[in-house]
């Protein structure tokens, strides 16, 4: 019981001295108790009242360590005399709510030693001697806060003797005086305060109100390489070049962005259309051609050319035109992929056209347009099949 003492008062005291465990609130509580204990059959000891005190350290807001001293003076329950009784135990307790919460129910468990010293033992040769025995415990109760200082705590409790195979119960009602200190965590640096911490930040010193992603870098949605931020054409197309302001180039300088510039280098101040091509060209016969791909591909052969050679007729008779094969397609999937798909199509149907029925190359140019021109409804099988095109836009430029 000497050495059990100092050795409990030490781990508590280093437990009151460790740095804080990244709680916003510690406490410490004094716990002066009263209680009434059952004694084990065992024992040849009576019920009896029992007094105690415990220091109590609230780390965190669900756990606390707990040392605690106890005694009482038993009456023996088959022989004449009394026994005194001391414990000094250590225990863990675990909160289920909060320390600002008006209830706080508890588990607790713990171990300590008991001295069990036969006192005023009338009669027996045994009288004076002393039993030392080492016990566990585990229990129950609840802290009810009365004010942020002061509160009542009721606990219940069942210990077993190692030694001699003992069970004894206690229950206990104490009155608690807390002192608290309330710890801020240290955050982690953040030299340009965009929430992600320097030692994970890639992206230092974005600027003030940025949106970043996970790595400190600003967003860039349409991931041309220019963060949102300085973006001033948001949403270029994949792929794209762009200028320091995040907007698809002109070489040219003709208004017309070079993935969209079908005759690049044009000279300068020269009016243009929407290809970027001078003159104005104009449609003037459309031709669908009726021709039908596996699905998700773009590959045909020579079953089309008869289809394809409609244009290629009309081109012949009329050589000072060009044609535009434009590709469509229904709104069913990815916008960009639908866009992406339709070119290959257009461009396969080109290839067929200058390649097999020999119109010039120069003469023939592929758009993919994707599901922004239909020409039916897209809500009906029958809508988006007619949506499902390929069309010979013959053009001349006037």
């Amino acid at each position: 019981m000497n050495i059990v003492r100092p050795v409990a008062l030490a781990v508590l005291a280093s437990s009151l001295s460790a740095p804080a465990l990244a709680a916003d609130k510690q406490s410490i509580y004094l716990n002066p108790f009263a209680g009434y204990q059952l004694f084990d059959d065992k024992r040849d000891l009576s019920e009896t009242d029992t007094y105690g005190f415990g220091l109590e350290y609230r780390f965190k807001p669900h756990w606390a360590v707990e040392a605690v001293y106890s005694r009482a003076d038993a009456d023996r329950k088959y022989d004449a005399g009394d026994s005194e009784f001391e414990e000094l135990r250590l225990d863990g307790l675990y909160y289920f709510r909060g320390q600002d919460s008006a209830w706080n129910p508890y588990l607790a468990f713990g171990a300590g030693h008991a001295d069990f010293g036969l006192g005023d033992n009338i009669g027996r040769e045994t009288a004076g001697t002393d039993h030392d025995e080492t016990r566990v415990n585990v229990g129950a109760g609840v802290r009810y806060n009365i004010s942020d200082m002061i509160s009542l705590r009721g606990d219940l409790r069942e210990f077993h003797g190692i030694d001699e195979s003992t069970f004894d119960t206690m229950v206990s009602l104490g009155l608690s005086l807390a002192f608290h200190r309330t710890t801020t965590e240290p955050k982690p640096a953040d030299a340009d305060n965009d929430g992600v911490p320097d030692s994970r930040d890639q992206c230092a010193n974005t600027p003030v109100g940025a949106q970043v992603d996970s790595r400190g870098c600003e967003l860039d949605a349409d991931n041309d390489g220019v963060a949102d931020s300085k973006d001033q054409c948001p949403n270029t197309p994949a792929g794209a070049e762009v200028n320091s302001r995040g907007c698809e180039l002109d070489s040219d300088n003709d208004g017309v962005v070079n993935s969209k510039d079908q005759c690049p280098n044009t000279a300068a101040g020269a009016e243009v259309d929407e290809t970027g091509c001078e003159g104005v060209t104009e449609t003037i016969e459309t031709i669908e051609l009726r021709v039908q791909f596996p699905t998700n591909s773009s590959v045909i052969d020579a079953t089309y050319d008869a289809e394809i050679r409609k244009a290629a007729d009309f081109m012949e008779e009329y050589p000072d035109t060009t044609v535009e094969i434009a590709g469509h397609s229904d709104s069913i999937g990815d916008a960009e992929y639908n866009r992406f798909l339709s070119q290959r199509r257009a461009e396969a149907v080109a290839d067929r056209l200058t390649s097999v029925l020999g119109v010039d190359p120069d003469r023939v140019t592929a758009v993919g347009y994707g599901e922004v021109e239909p020409i039916a409804s897209n809500d009906t099988a029958a809508g988006r099949a007619q949506n499902r095109r390929v069309e010979a836009r013959i053009q001349v430029r006037r």
